[in-house]
């Protein structure tokens, strides 16, 4: 890993720390609940609005239009020209058996 320090002894790495939020994304076809990758001190809009175009989503749960669970993932990339809408929710963020069903 390469380290850097600027004059202040702030240090630099090509390694980008995330935080995990979870959150639910709807895609035009799917619904996904799990946790999107944000970067620390930053805000999920920050990560939406950058110029990758995927976004790392981890846990995932994918759901049909109808509610019926379809796929599970460990790990995901999402298109952002996919996404419709994000919900970062700690609190309401429902397991897989709770939402299991529901639309």
């Amino acid at each position: 890993m390469n380290v850097r320090y600027d004059d202040k002894g702030k240090f630099f790495t090509s390694i980008i720390t995330k935080d995990e939020v979870p959150s639910i994304i709807q895609t035009l076809v799917t619904r996904i609940q799990g946790k999107m990758h944000v970067r620390i001190d930053e805000r999920v809009k920050d990560e939406l609005n950058r110029n990758e175009q995927f976004l790392a989503i981890t846990d995932a749960i994918v759901f049909n239009l109808q509610g019926k669970k379809i796929y599970d993932a460990k790990f995901m990339l999402v298109n952002r020209d996919h996404v419709v809408w994000v919900v970062p929710d700690e609190e309401n963020t429902q397991t897989a058996e709770e939402s299991e069903g529901e639309a």
